[in-house]
């Protein structure tokens, strides 16, 4: 029997494998994308442009409309930027600690879910000259369902950090 038949066989194959080793640079290629995606994001919510682009949004969100009523335009744009810089620092902290991992993880999840929930809430998200849904216009709604690999993302990324808590403990 050749040596790759009888390491194939064996269960610790994977460990130190070429493979695991790609599937580690991806994965914190993955974290490292999610992390600028939500700092740069994040950062943006604190001019007025962005304010007032999504300012529509939130106004049209069951979720989100009395919250951007009490703190305004650019108060509720700050508190989002403020949210989405500190996902990022804690996605970061979560190449070190597996519980904090975690906490970005549930706050990646309800941060998409709650975007996505845009899709059925803000007028405009189809385009009625060809017929309504499933053709979407590109604001907002090619815009919005772009955030459907985010929170596949951001689920990945929550039950890898699962994982490891599971092995720290």
């Amino acid at each position: 029997m050749n040596t790759q038949s009888t390491n194939l066989s064996n269960e610790g194959y994977y460990k130190g494998s070429v493979g695991l080793d790609i599937q580690a640079c991806f994965e914190t290629f993955i974290r490292l994308s999610m992390i600028a995606i939500f700092l740069i994001f994040g950062l943006h919510k604190f001019s007025a442009y962005e304010a007032n682009a999504i300012a529509g949004l939130a106004l049209n969100s069951p979720f989100l409309s009395g919250l951007h009523g009490v703190l305004g335009v650019q108060g509720f744009s700050n508190l989002i930027g403020t949210t989405e810089i500190t996902a990022a620092v804690l996605l970061a902290a979560g190449f070190y600690s597996a519980r904090l991992g975690v906490i970005v993880g549930l706050l990646a999840v309800g941060t998409y879910l709650v975007t996505l929930s845009f899709l059925f809430t803000t007028p405009g998200v189809t385009e009625a000259s060809m017929g309504g849904f499933p053709y979407l216009s590109v604001m907002p709604g090619q815009f919005l369902v772009k955030d459907l690999v985010l929170l596949a993302v951001s689920f990945w990324l929550l039950a890898a950090s699962v994982q490891a808590r599971q092995t720290e403990t």
